[in-house]
């Protein structure tokens, strides 16, 4: 599949992101946890070049527990702080102003010398579209700020949120970046729901998920589906609608609504914890430079 998405407002948006930036303090850059790499906009580092900076793993319920901490070592190996969450569970949360804190030591230690006292640090919440910005601020906040929704570019313009005297937070619209150069990324972002459904042909991106997940996790359609692997991912779908009902009239499957349930049973976790990336050890030289995409 040939995957390519990016409307115009984001072109608008990272235009804002740029001016913005001269008022922050920290960017922190909100990843899916199921593919940190395909998730992680390479434009980011360079908008966000002399900033304090933070990874928060959200998702991370929904990930494959060891390949989760695999990515965390490594975003800790490149110096960046890094916290597994659950954006719609405040519990897994409490690490967060902790890890900002640290992030940021050297800016608070450098307005303490100059008599600047409890001053907020401003910061900014970046990711792609569909990665649950929103709904960090809300749950960070205790209370609706930002708009959410389970589709992409629900969040369209930058806000302030004052979290607490310490630390604010500016929500900003998830942007992609203007072209895909390994299509896997663009594979696996359609995966997770950051492309625009809309645009996709579900049959075949359903496809291309059944071949990974017999690779990679061969019992996950068994347990879901109770179905056996097949060679063809086609035949696979067809007995997913026949398994779950969706039929056309004559009985025939109906393909289509069995793609758009394997995907929804994907994006929700209810396929168990996948992970579609797993990290590359990075070099004693620093390794893969930050934004560059990983091999999945």
């Amino acid at each position: 599949m040939n995957i390519q998405w990016y409307p115009g407002h984001m072109t608008k948006a990272r235009r804002a992101m740029e001016e913005d930036m001269k008022l922050i303090d920290l960017v922190m850059e909100l990843l899916d946890a199921r593919a940190p790499m395909a998730s992680r906009n390479p434009d980011i580092d360079r908008l966000a070049k002399g900033k304090a900076r933070m990874v928060l793993l959200n998702k991370a319920d929904l990930a494959d527990l060891a390949a989760c901490a695999a990515w965390a070592q490594w975003f800790e190996n490149q110096g960046i702080s890094v916290v597994r969450i659950d954006a719609r569970n405040r519990g897994t949360l409490k690490a967060v102003q902790a890890k900002v804190e640290e992030a940021c030591r050297e800016k608070i230690e450098r307005d303490r010398r100059r008599g600047i006292l409890n001053r907020p640090i401003r910061t900014m919440v970046v990711g792609i579209p569909n990665v649950g910005k929103s709904t960090l601020i809300n749950s960070l906040a205790g209370k609706a700020c930002a708009k959410t929704g389970n589709r992409p570019g629900v969040t369209r313009g930058n806000q302030w949120i004052r979290l607490n005297k310490s630390l604010e937070l500016l929500d900003t619209p998830g942007i992609l970046w203007p072209r895909f150069d390994d299509q896997k990324t663009g594979l696996h972002l359609a995966f997770l729901g950051s492309i625009n459904d809309e645009i996709l042909n579900k049959e075949e991106l359903a496809a291309e998920l059944i071949r990974f997940l017999e690779g990679a996790y061969p019992a996950a359609l068994t347990e879901r589906y109770g179905i056996q692997q097949a060679e063809d991912p086609y035949a696979c779908l067809e007995e997913i609608a026949r398994k779950r009902s969706c039929l056309v009239k004559g009985g025939a499957p109906d393909l289509a609504r069995a793609a758009a349930l394997l995907l929804e049973d994907f994006r929700g976790g209810r396929l168990g914890a996948v992970t579609l990336e797993q990290p590359q050890p990075a070099e004693k030289s620093g390794g893969q430079k930050a934004g560059e995409k990983e091999e999945a």
